[in-house]
């Protein structure tokens, strides 16, 4: 059975390789700085708002806050807020939204317990594994179900993340295991209507890892069959073929590119990651030729059909999208965007860019073809071919979209990323070094000091 294996290898003694490490830190500064982004824009108030209302014990920090509350609490607001612009990481093979799963659950029962910063390090890789090859065993096959991967999988990871920081034994980390599968979910529904629900995934799935680890600590018990079945996570919520073998395989290798952390990739736009291969492709198209927005009259696209069925759904409006979050997850919309305005920040998606004439024009003239790929649709190529005033065609291509793979965004990236999303350079350096000192750091103190800084809004800025 995988539960009792995975459980053994997540409490264990640990020998992670330098690379893995370096790419569990890129990933938990991204994490941050989404964080605070969403903080900043209040993109997440309902969740924090709940969150500080359930109070309880003062274990942990909500994300640019001072007040402590339950862990539990607090997971599910910092889970909310890592995802709540859309910004935040991506593992192309489980498309899960890793970070937004790991880090709450990291943070709040790390601070719960007072980890060390090695320890909290050590799991979050542990995380990251999870979260990864759960999902990762049924690409695109909890989605084709209807239900979002990253609470599916969110949940396991974080009660692997709880287990840990808590000292658990194995046999209690297969249990906790097992009760996080009853607490798997997270309805797709919002992606007709436009609803918040997508961004409070992340939340309930760390929030309820906690819960599972802390029931099974007290004694409950969950299925060790939890992956295997009968009636396990993959019986009951995946559709099609599931390689179950995927989640212990290579599972601690020497070999650095074995481990799912390295291979999860991070946004440079804040939208859903399958449009990101065509918004590329309509970018290297329009720069080879040589004119701007105004003179492409049409733009044809090649979309694997998983990411057709979610960025280019027919039972929604894709040119003038219901909200700012259903923008997010319109390909037309989005691509019209980066083409006419040369790049694609957390402001594009303003509510008064929606029904921008501009924007919604020329994504009426935004049409694609399904082309099936032999890889995941996260993972697949962008094709696309500009048609122009002056009669010519122009394509471009991108082998993948950029952030991850063999187009990982480089330190300097991640950094501007940073500084973007804290909007001060100077707090953005001090936030990284932090995070890179994390291994002999005493706890996440520091982290949390930086975070909460960043994420006050000077009264000029809301006031401007």
């Amino acid at each position: 059975m995988i539960a009792p294996d995975l459980a053994a290898w997540a409490v264990g003694e640990l020998d992670v390789p330098a690379e893995v490490q370096h790419a569990a830190k890129r990933h938990l500064l991204d994490g941050l700085g989404n964080a605070v982004a969403g903080a900043r824009a209040g993109a997440a108030a309902p969740a924090v708002s709940v969150a500080a209302g359930l109070g309880g014990p003062a274990e942990a920090t909500i994300l640019g806050c001072t007040d402590r509350v339950s862990a539990p609490a607090a997971a599910l607001a910092n889970g909310t807020l890592v995802h709540a612009l859309d910004f935040d990481d991506t593992h192309a093979g489980g498309l899960v939204h890793a970070t937004a799963v790991v880090l709450p659950a990291v943070l709040a029962v790390g601070e719960q317990v007072g980890a060390r910063g090695r320890d909290l390090l050590d799991a979050a890789v542990v995380g990251y594994e999870v979260a990864c090859r759960v999902a990762g065993a049924a690409p695109h096959r909890f989605h084709a179900g209807g239900l979002h991967a990253t609470m599916v999988a969110g949940v396991f990871s974080s009660a692997a993340v709880a287990a840990r920081l808590m000292g658990l034994d194995a046999a209690t980390t297969t249990s906790a295991l097992g009760i996080a599968g009853s607490q798997a979910g997270g309805l797709l529904a919002f992606l007709a209507t436009g609803a918040s629900t997508k961004q409070l995934h992340p939340g309930f799935a760390s929030q309820s890892g906690i819960l599972a680890a802390r029931l099974a600590a007290a004694g409950a018990t969950g299925p060790e069959t939890v992956f295997d079945g009968p009636h396990g996570v993959y019986d009951a919520l995946a559709t099609g073929q599931v390689d179950t073998g995927f989640i212990l395989r290579d599972l601690g290798s020497t070999e650095a590119a074995t481990w799912q952390t390295t291979q999860i990739g991070i946004k440079p736009w804040p939208t859903c990651q399958l449009a990101h291969a065509t918004m590329a492709a309509a970018q290297v198209a329009l720069a080879q030729a040589g004119v701007d927005a105004s003179a492409v009259r049409a733009v044809s696209a090649q979309v694997h059909p998983d990411s057709a069925s979610v960025v280019c759904a027919a039972d929604r409006d894709l040119t003038r999208p219901a909200s700012p979050y259903a923008a997010k997850f319109s390909l037309p919309w989005s691509v019209a965007a980066i083409l006419v305005d040369g790049a694609v920040g957390i402001d594009t998606y303003a509510e008064a860019n929606l029904a921008r004439p501009e924007l919604t024009e020329l994504a009426g003239r935004i049409t694609w073809s399904l082309t099936p790929g032999a890889g995941v649709a996260a993972d697949a190529a962008g094709d696309v071919v500009l048609t122009l005033a002056d009669g010519r065609t122009v394509t471009g291509h991108v082998d993948r979209s950029p952030g991850g793979g063999s187009a990982p965004l480089s330190e300097d990236g991640l950094f501007a990323k940073l500084a973007g999303n804290v909007a001060d350079t100077g707090l953005a350096e001090r936030l990284r070094a932090a995070v890179d000192a994390l291994p002999s750091a005493g706890d996440a103190t520091e982290i949390l000091s930086l975070a909460a800084a960043a994420a006050v809004v000077p009264s000029e800025e809301t006031t401007a």
